[in-house]
């Protein structure tokens, strides 16, 4: 069986195997490629895979095989394994010599049997019950500890009767098989230790992304539940378009690979609101800075009132000698105007202050009357009443936020690219500036903060636009605004479809595959889940 041939044969899977073992990303496949390259490289016909517990005080079973039985269990087979561990000491802190795997990571040496039921020194009692139930003989046993880098037994792997290919027969593992075993147990640990290095790499650096999530949340819970929904909107509407088999955007298909790129650019995609000022982020009102500033209108509109009330009363006063009650009558008619003139400016600032609907041009020149036109006296000043800053805020069109208010707003995306482009990104994380970058573009061109079109962006940035917009669209947490329901939202990202906002092949694979519909089940208030009439949606291309 150990020809030269078949020697020289076994080496080149050896590092075939080796090679296959670097480049698995998913640590359950990797552990099954590790017992089944075993098996394979020294004709067994069963093996166990075994990994040592984080503290160290047992063994697991990760992987379970017998071909000839039919047994998979573990790893990708569905199949779950219910032995307990293999403690690696007694109940006394003794050591557990009992048990080979136990005895094989205690001592860091490999032990080949030929016989189990003729071994000395191992108990194989729950051998010879699994042989009694299944009518298997288990004979020959190879066991070798799994090292990694640092010389640390880190999982054990043992394999059972060894196979003649001519014959069929079981046979004790050859000194061969020995050492191939122990040289495939050394490349294993060290991949899969690499690959569990990997992965907490990857899990501290997403928990550090969400630490800066996490900052954005606690400066602003508005933005903060936006930088957790994004991701998630956009991985789902990617794997649409990645399911998408006919039409333009049937060539677009996705790796776990990408995937993770795309997902990584997801939660980074609004990292640069670190750089925000929360009161601009948060300002639910137009006077609103770090306060509601409108209360200090009220206060003004007092003191007007005050001093016309007290002028009224001192004409009143002058009167008194002539005697002149319709004087004095007209006198308080003319208050009462006044007041009640007042009164109704003050509620209609109130109104503009609040950012909902859409100033009509009359309304931004009241305010500018009522700030230019009304005066008031402060500290010994007669002065406009209201600034121009406060007059510039009020005139507001739509929204809360004035033009240098939103440059502030818009710099988040600047402040993101340079962010993300001054990190050591790793190959298969390269684009992550480019697709977190560019959800702020417009397919014409007119977005910001580069001005790209649309043949400039990845389908990734494109995705993330739609993402961005229409969970802003629904958003129920937002200072300023109510989320709006499915339809509302649909219609504005249609009409902005068509004026060449949005992609438009990604809005059709968004409402066609009712991508809308999977994300507003999970994250909106079921008022805003209304029925969607989609032959209705501007734009839209069945």
């Amino acid at each position: 069986m150990n020809t030269t041939d078949d020697l020289f044969r076994r080496l080149e899977q050896l590092n075939e195997i080796g090679a296959a073992l670097s480049s698995e990303r998913d640590i359950t496949r990797l552990l099954e490629k590790i017992l089944d390259a075993a098996k394979t490289i020294t004709h067994a016909d069963g093996g166990t895979l075994y990994r040592r517990s984080p503290d160290g005080a047992s063994l697991a079973f990760e992987i379970v095989r017998t071909d000839s039985l039919g047994i998979r269990m573990g790893g990708a087979s569905g199949t779950p394994i219910d032995f307990p561990p293999v403690p690696l000491r007694e109940e006394t802190g003794a050591p557990n010599n009992s048990m080979v795997a136990a005895w094989c990571a205690l001592h860091e040496k490999s032990v080949n049997i030929a016989d189990a039921y003729e071994a000395q020194g191992f108990d194989f009692s729950g051998t010879r019950k699994f042989d009694a139930r299944t009518g298997y003989r288990s004979k020959s046993f190879l066991t070798v500890p799994m090292k990694n880098h640092e010389a640390e037994v880190i999982g054990v792997l043992q394999l059972i009767n060894c196979t003649d290919a001519a014959t069929g027969a079981v046979v004790p593992f050859s000194e061969a098989d020995h050492r191939l075993a122990e040289s495939l147990a050394s490349q294993a640990a060290i991949a899969l230790t690499n690959r569990q290095l990997i992965v907490q790499l990857e899990e501290l650096f997403e928990s550090f992304i969400r630490l800066i999530n996490l900052a954005i949340d606690e400066k602003s819970h508005y933005t903060g539940g936006h930088c957790q929904r994004v991701p998630v909107l956009t991985m789902m509407l990617a794997e649409a378009v990645n399911d998408t088999t006919t039409g333009p955007l049937a060539d677009f298909t996705m790796t776990d690979q990408d995937r993770y790129e795309l997902k990584i650019a997801g939660l980074v995609h609004d990292c640069g609101k670190v750089t925000t000022p929360v009161h601009v982020v948060d300002k639910s009102t137009k006077l609103e800075t770090l306060f509601d500033r409108v209360h200090q209108l009220d206060t003004r509109f007092e003191v007007l009132e005050r001093d016309a009330e007290i002028a009224m009363l001192r004409a009143r006063l002058a009167l008194r000698e002539e005697r002149d009650a319709a004087a004095e009558s007209q006198l308080e008619t003319h208050f009462e105007n006044r007041v009640r003139q007042l009164r109704e400016e003050r509620a209609f600032l109130h109104h503009c202050n609040v950012g909902v609907e859409a100033m009509s041009p009359e309304d931004q020149e009241r305010v500018g009357r009522i700030g230019r036109g009304y005066r008031w006296t402060t500290e010994g000043r007669e002065e406009n009443f209201l600034s121009e800053e406060e007059i510039e805020n009020l005139s507001i069109r739509a929204g809360t936020l004035t033009k240098a208010e939103r440059e502030i707003i818009n710099y988040h995306i600047v402040a993101t690219i340079k962010m993300l482009e001054a990190l050591p990104w790793p190959r298969h994380l390269a684009n992550v500036p480019e697709y977190a970058g560019g959800h702020h573009e417009r397919m014409d061109g007119k977005g910001y903060p580069r001005g790209l079109t649309r043949d400039q962006m990845s389908v990734q940035a494109r995705v993330m636009g739609i993402a961005d917009i229409f969970e802003a669209l629904t958003a129920k947490d937002r200072p300023y605004k109510s989320g709006k329901t499915l339809t509302e939202s649909l219609n504005i990202l249609g009409k902005m479809k068509l004026g060449g906002h949005v992609d438009p092949d990604l809005f059709d694979v968004f409402v066609r595959r009712k991508v809308y519909l999977k994300y507003a089940e999970t994250f909106l208030d079921p008022r805003q889940i209304d029925a969607v009439d989609e032959a209705r949606i501007p734009g839209y291309m069945p």
